[in-house]
């Protein structure tokens, strides 16, 4: 899953600029099947190509990076059932959504990020929320599948294949880039410390966040963790918001700004409000950043950590099951009878 990139004309840079760029997620649920929602994602990558060009022309040729909202092509399921997604809203691994960024990619000479429902071969009826990383030469160099979901299926429904099939390095990626050691969250994964400290484990040193979510004045518990993960980690976080969801019955704008990027200090280095907008772009100084985590002292946190204290705890402790859908199909109840399992057993163990 961890792949690396592929030779290409692309220089090693110790600083350019990356953009969260944040549009309008136009959702594929109304679609009758799945031939009238590939049509719907095409259009969407047309209508990307072209905002991609002219951010590129405003910003500047040193824009290299380029990260996408969250399940920026479909939206997310709304009573469709597992295998009913999977048929209708998903991407192949090899299939012509990821040719289509891929040549975007290739024309601009830039690493686009995004975020997408997809599915593999390995495990046929399922699907896997996967964000991921497509170089210069149109190559998808990272394919990290979301570990933390209360609705959709993971990899940890399906532990025990999914690390024969992949390994543990497929389950945190680290793709080593001429522009730096990239890794993906989605979502609210960023409120969950172990993904992104697993990764920075790996060498992480940006974090690309696509996530759909609330926005708004008051400092929200995404907005903190992503400042918690960049500074704990020392690492970049280019977190892109949808520009609202489309075609769906939620009102529009539920999920709608605050598009960031975030340096390894914990400051906001660029945000932009609400609407279809690439105003959050930054500078991403890698030399900065390695230096930093090279220099002794109290805030080198990353030097200063003590895995092997906290290693115990967590392997005596299980709360969500893992291999809960291994071998075995499940409608939607299953996602949150789950939950109910887990919340009723931790409140007997007194731990709740």
């Amino acid at each position: 899953m961890n792949q690396q990139p592929n030779a290409d004309n692309t220089e090693r840079l110790n600083s350019y600029r990356a953009l969260a760029l944040q549009v309008t997620c136009h959702a594929v649920n109304q679609a009758r099947d799945r031939q009238a929602a590939r049509s719907l994602m095409l259009n969407s990558i047309n209508r990307l190509a072209q905002q991609i060009a002219a951010s590129i022309a405003f910003i500047g040729l040193d824009c290299r990076l380029i990260v996408l909202p969250e399940y920026f092509l479909t939206g997310f399921p709304m009573g469709e059932s597992v295998t009913g997604w999977a048929e209708k809203a998903c991407l192949e691994m090899a299939g012509a959504e990821y040719e289509a960024l891929g040549k975007i990619a290739q024309r601009h000479q830039i690493f686009l990020a995004g975020n997408a429902y997809e599915i593999d071969p390995n495990f046929v009826g399922l699907y896997f929320q996967t964000s991921f990383v497509i170089d210069p030469s149109g190559t998808v160099v990272l394919r990290y599948r979301r570990l933390n979901s209360l609705f959709a299926p993971t990899p940890g429904d399906v532990w025990d294949k999914y690390l024969d099939c992949y390994g543990l390095e497929g389950v945190f990626p680290v793709a080593k880039t001429a522009i730096g050691n990239l890794a993906a969250l989605a979502s609210e994964e960023i409120l969950y410390p172990e993904v992104a400290r697993c990764l920075a484990m790996r060498g992480a040193e940006i974090f690309l966040h696509s996530t759909s979510e609330v926005y708004g004045k008051t400092l929200t518990p995404k907005d903190a963790a992503k400042i918690s993960r960049a500074v704990e980690n020392m690492a970049y976080v280019v977190s892109t918001n949808t520009a609202g969801i489309a075609n769906i019955a939620i009102p529009l704008a539920s999920a709608d700004g605050g598009s960031k990027i975030i340096d390894y200090r914990g400051i906001v280095l660029a945000e932009t409000a609400t609407g279809e907008s690439m105003a959050a772009f930054a500078e991403i100084d890698l030399g900065a950043l390695r230096r930093d985590r090279r220099r002794p002292g109290l805030n080198n946190l990353l030097s200063r950590q003590r895995f092997e204290l906290y290693a115990q705890s967590y392997s005596q402790s299980q709360f969500y099951p893992t291999n809960t859908m291994l071998n075995k199909e499940v409608d939607r109840k299953h996602f949150i009878q789950t939950q109910q399992t887990t919340i009723e057993r931790l409140a007997k163990l007194g731990i709740i």
